[in-house]
């Protein structure tokens, strides 16, 4: 395939697509500026909310496989139409839950539904584009898909802080409804392939070979803790520790936590970029992303009995959303490891560790706040960096 330029149709599709990750971003985010309101209305403690928005990622991870499977067999529009429907359903289920386990059911359900949200244009660009073009489309993509997280601060607080956290929910329906129109009307592919010749178990059994393929476990170790940061911290555990610890009122941590995510939209952009101009040295880019950031949820942390001031936190917001932002590249680690025809395969195996590892790094701090408060919460996802960037730099892999 010639490093053409991409045509106006494929853009056009791949920003459709990408629709159904800005509602992902922003319904798994929502509870970072929602958790003590969602304490209070659901009767939970902290180490409870922890395991139930836990439930989100770990369906998720389990979706993957099937998702894989289903975007290189069946293709990729009916797929993000299927899944942007049940996202509709699951945002209504999460706003007339009446209790803690008809959240839970309400999480798995959006979980499910998210899962191809990132996949869908991602795998769309890996087959419509080569592989040098591949890693900045990556990045535009994620930074676009994290206006949901825009929408989970600021705005999103402040409906919550007026209607209450039924309301946010209902709002994330709405986009994914308009998500659903904007796939249908626009996205266009070429028929799939008949591929008789090969049963859904073996495709299947395929995705779970490439999870544990020698080529790939070092940057599938790395995406274990990669995603699970930005969800624990940006997701869940940065709102409460903003306004039970720091005092801030629900908006003003809103607000330090959209600072935040304006560098995670401006982040993959750029580490897209510095991936075209530097591809020979994406291993050591992600690494030092990652340590980076493991750093800069340390000083936020130790920002609390320091009496670091909100502009502080608001700087330690956006160079962790900044440096986290480079796991992009896993995307391109991936892809080049890869043809074309596995990419959908081998993208939905690396996501099984993206959100497998975001399923158990939550719950696991969620026991942490149990035991030491939110404090020990954020520090989980600290170490997990460090300890998952180490064993990323000492096994060899796609470059």
């Amino acid at each position: 395939m010639k490093d053409q330029p991409v045509s106006p149709a494929i853009a056009l599709s791949i920003l459709a697509l990408t629709l159904g990750h800005i509602f992902s971003n922003a319904v798994r985010t929502l509870p970072a500026v929602a958790a003590d309101l969602l304490q209070r209305d659901l009767g939970i403690s902290a180490e409870a909310l922890g395991a139930l928005t836990g439930m989100f990622p770990f369906a998720f991870a389990l979706a993957m496989v099937p998702v894989g499977v289903s975007l290189d067999r069946y293709g990729i529009k009916p797929v993000s139409l299927t899944l942007l429907a049940t996202g509709v359903v699951g945002s209504v289920m999460a706003a007339v839950a009446a209790g803690p386990w008809s959240m839970v059911a309400a999480q798995c359900v959006l979980g499910i539904a998210c899962s191809g949200m990132l996949m869908c244009p991602v795998t769309f660009a890996a087959k419509s584009m080569t592989a040098a073009r591949f890693g900045l489309w990556a990045g535009l993509i994620q930074a676009v898909g994290n206006i949901g997280m825009v929408l989970s601060a600021s705005p999103l607080a402040l409906l919550i802080e007026y209607a209450g956290w039924r309301a946010g929910f209902v709002a994330c329906g709405v986009i994914a409804a308009f998500a659903w129109v904007s796939v249908a009307l626009i996205v266009r592919e070429p028929p799939m392939p008949s591929n008789t010749a090969r049963t859904l178990w073996q495709d299947a059994r395929e995705v779970l070979a490439l999870a544990v393929s020698p080529r790939l476990i070092g940057v599938l170790v790395l995406a274990f803790a990669s995603f699970a940061v930005v969800l624990g911290v940006r997701g869940l555990w940065g709102g409460p520790w903003l306004m039970e610890v720091k005092g801030l009122s629900r908006v003003a941590a809103g607000n330090v936590l959209f600072a935040g995510t304006l560098a995670l939209i401006a982040g993959p952009a750029l580490a897209g970029a510095l991936e075209r101009r530097f591809p020979m040295h994406r291993r050591a880019l992600l690494a030092f992303g990652h340590l980076g950031a493991a750093v800069a949820v340390m000083l936020f942390v130790v920002g609390g009995p320091l009496g670091f001031s909100p502009l502080v936190d608001t700087a330690l917001m956006v160079a962790f959303g900044l440096l986290i932002s480079l796991q992009v590249l896993c995307f391109a680690l991936v892809r080049s490891a890869v043809p074309p025809e596995q990419a959908g395969r081998a993208l939905s195996a690396q996501n099984i560790f993206f959100f497998g590892g975001a399923a158990v790094l939550q719950a696991v701090s969620g026991f942490a706040a149990g035991f030491g408060g939110v404090a020990w919460a954020l520090l989980t996802f600290a170490v997990a960096l460090v300890i998952c960037t180490t064993l990323f730099l000492r096994i060899p892999g796609p470059r």
